[in-house]
């Protein structure tokens, strides 16, 4: 579904450039930042990992830069190569980091980058302590932003003790960004229903665990919510929106598969604060969950990027929080207006599978409407039929056997619970 047409001026001298570090070709937020501005007008370069990815054949795109990566790379390399494609392009230009690697890379290198591109000024330790789980859960410890009780093991013998006292199940996560990529714990969020659980799984995770152990919030008690805002730089939000998730791929624990924009004053309020006591700016992607044995909203997780579903967002002037970044970057006026409240979202080439893991999870969204206003497709688009077409066939083998690999996980995850 096209985008409604903007009520603004961009700048079209400035192009954008989605950048990414590491493989995962299937991305639909790289393929909706690359409509939302094209759309515009604006000229649109993406890092690709190879010519057939779907974001490389959007109509929408000048050029794909096809650049893999793993994220193991020297950091002073992945600078250099974005340079190189920066002196490519020829005039500055805006970055749209889609990982939390790119963002991290971006804010700790900025001398080296400005000049031959626009982004956001943030202190530069900042975006890694946010997309860390400890160093997020540090923050919402210091500014008093509730989150679930978390444990950071660095060794076997901590993993043990935490065992030995913990009340299951537990929720295990990789760490650090760029740490999950040399040497992840975890292949994600992962369930552990009990001790022996645990322990098999830490006994693999070398000298120095780089995984957190959290509090499990149970999903039939818990609602999750998102929050997407583009901040300036004095921390205030231009834009900002909130939306209940309806389903995730992996199930309760993945990306958004399916989510509803909804109005949520109270949660709005709560993210600016925080957002204004840690002093950051640019585009945020905020996951939380609302606990009703306590009726907090916790926060787990700090995307300091845009989130793959972005497209979710978008206000009545025709802003979305990468149109919002474009326009702040290069002075123009980021126009006010109310969110499409009871808009949709849907991941198509994720969202069966995960409507069927939700029949049976007790897992309910109260909040989210009944039907839904207007829906927007992440692949499928009537203007730009490419990507989708890619999607399909490069998932369709692959997306199969993932699917079935993520099926029997689960299963053996609840034969093992019962069995102890």
């Amino acid at each position: 579904m096209a985008s409604r047409s903007a009520l603004f001026t961009p700048d079209r001298d400035v192009p954008g450039l989605i950048v990414k570090i590491g493989n995962y070709p299937l991305h639909h937020g790289g393929v909706g930042a690359i409509r939302s501005l094209g759309r515009l007008g604006i000229p649109m370069y993406a890092v690709t990992e190879d010519r057939w990815t779907p974001a490389a054949l959007s109509r929408y795109l000048e050029r794909a830069f096809v650049w893999p990566t793993t994220g193991t790379e020297d950091p002073g390399r992945l600078v250099e190569g974005l340079l190189r494609m920066g002196r490519r392009i020829g005039r500055p230009t805006v970055l749209v980091p889609t990982d939390e690697e790119a963002a991290v890379l971006i804010a700790e290198h900025q001398a080296e980058l400005a000049g031959t591109f626009l982004f956001p000024r943030v202190e530069a330790g900042l975006p890694r302590r946010l997309a860390s789980k400890q160093g997020l859960h540090e923050l919402c410890v210091e500014h008093g932003v509730p989150s679930p009780a978390a444990a950071f093991p660095d060794a076997y013998a901590e993993v043990e003790a935490f065992a030995a006292e913990a009340r299951f199940p537990v929720v295990a996560k990789n760490r650090e960004a760029f740490v999950r990529r040399r040497q992840p714990a975890v292949g994600g969020t992962t369930r552990i229903e009990g001790p022996a659980q645990l322990l098999a799984l830490a006994r693999g995770w070398g000298e120095h665990p780089g995984v957190i152990l959290q509090e499990y919030l149970p999903r039939e008690e818990a609602e999750d919510w998102i929050v997407h805002a583009y901040f300036d730089a004095d921390s205030t939000a231009l834009t900002m929106f909130t939306g209940v998730k309806v389903r995730s791929w992996p199930p309760h624990a993945g990306m958004t598969a399916n989510a509803y924009v909804v109005d949520n004053p109270e949660l709005a309020e709560i993210a600016a604060q925080f957002i204004k006591r840690v002093g950051f700016s640019g585009i945020i992607d905020l996951d939380l969950r609302f606990d009703r044995r306590d009726g907090q909203y916790k926060l787990l997780d700090f995307n300091p990027r845009m989130g793959a579903q972005f497209r979710l967002f978008e206000n009545e002037a025709g802003v979305d929080v990468v149109r919002a970044q474009h326009l702040h970057l290069t002075g123009r006026k980021v126009p006010e207006g109310e969110q499409r409240a009871g808009h949709r979202y849907v991941v198509e080439n994720i969202d069966l599978a995960a409507l069927v893991a939700y029949r049976r999870s007790g897992y309910t969204t109260p909040h989210a409407p009944v039907r839904a206003g207007s829906t927007e497709l992440a692949w499928v688009a009537g203007d730009d039929l490419l990507p989708a077409v890619t999607m399909l066939a490069r998932f369709v083998r692959p997306g199969a056997r993932h699917l079935y690999q993520m099926w029997r996980g689960a299963r053996a995850n609840r034969t093992g619970s019962r069995a102890e």
